[in-house]
């Protein structure tokens, strides 16, 4: 029987689990504050921020916010970025991406103080994690770290492989999968759009990630016997492409009325009939990844306000 890997359950305890801490820092006269950065008005975007708000409110993390029209200059986010660089009550923020296209998202990056940087997308903070010594692990990796951890899954002596080599997902994953730590001791092969025969790649791994974008692009016939299966993409496609009017469920009918529906990078279906152990979309990945915010921004609070906590 496959194990399907909620990571709406998991996000939720770690979500419960930041509270001794919050209490922690509560009790020294801190109080947790994540800032967003939203340049433009990117629909998708704004969702994005007004989720991460709802879930600092539910934890008692401070919220704050900070838009900047899509047309100002670059000078007027970097201003944005020095404030919050500055503001003694916020202890961590993002700016959202993407941002508009004259703006260089590096150079924002770069100008993120590190200690705040609860992505972990800092140069510093991606040295620090390839030495071995991460001040923060990118929030979507360690979200995948914790969902095998949940599934009891130790990826010490696994072979793993990640199609994908973002600098979000794809290159933190393999650095935090190799080191030589509890949740480590990884084999892994990264492969990616230049890639010769991606299923032979996947197919001999015990674990797959798949990051990489592109809707469903591995099938069941990629998976071994037995893998376990993480599937961090989530694509919108068409659902007049993919099934008939007389297919469709009731439940189908409300993607219908959208125009689309959530799809991974796996084809979870026939995917499902060889692992051991896979995430859906949604539900599996996404949450986590907001869940490793939170826990991020914990984590900055208690080394900027010199406050002990135990963090999950």
């Amino acid at each position: 029987m496959t194990e399907i890997i909620d990571g709406n359950a998991v996000a939720s305890q770690i979500r419960d689990d930041l509270t001794a801490a919050i209490e922690t820092l509560a009790d020294a006269g801190a109080r947790p504050g994540l800032a967003t950065v939203l340049m433009g008005d990117d629909p998708a975007s704004q969702t994005y921020v007004n989720m991460k708000q709802r879930d600092c409110e539910e934890v008692g993390i401070e919220s704050h916010h900070v838009d900047v029209d899509g047309d100002a200059s670059p000078a007027e986010l970097y201003d944005a970025i020095a404030d919050l660089n500055d503001d003694p009550d916020v202890h961590g923020y993002i700016v959202q991406a993407p941002v508009p296209d004259h703006v260089d998202y590096r150079e924002v990056i770069r100008r993120v103080d590190p200690i705040k940087d609860v992505d972990g997308f800092h140069p510093e903070n991606v040295g620090r994690l390839v030495a071995g010594d991460a001040r923060f692990r990118p929030c979507t990796p360690h979200g995948i770290q914790k969902l095998l951890e949940s599934a009891g899954v130790d990826p010490e002596g696994k072979d793993v492989t990640i199609v994908g080599r973002s600098d979000i997902v794809g290159k933190p994953l393999v650095n935090l999968l190799i080191q030589k730590a509890e949740d480590g001791n990884a084999t892994v092969t990264v492969c990616h759009s230049r890639t010769d025969d991606l299923g032979a790649k996947t197919r001999s791994a015990d674990i797959v990630v798949a990051a990489v974008g592109v809707p469903e692009l591995i099938d069941g016939s990629m998976i071994g016997e037995g893998a376990v299966v993480i599937d961090v993409g989530v694509n919108r496609v068409d659902v007049s492409e993919r099934r008939s009017e007389d297919s469709q469920t009731a439940s189908d009918q409300s993607d219908t009325e959208k125009g689309y529906e959530l799809v991974g990078d796996v084809e979870f279906e026939s995917a499902k009939e060889q692992a051991s152990a896979i995430t859906p979309v949604p539900g599996g990945v996404g949450p986590m990844t907001r869940a490793m915010l939170l826990y991020n921004t914990v984590k900055a609070a208690s080394l900027q306000e010199d406050v002990a906590v135990d963090l999950p």
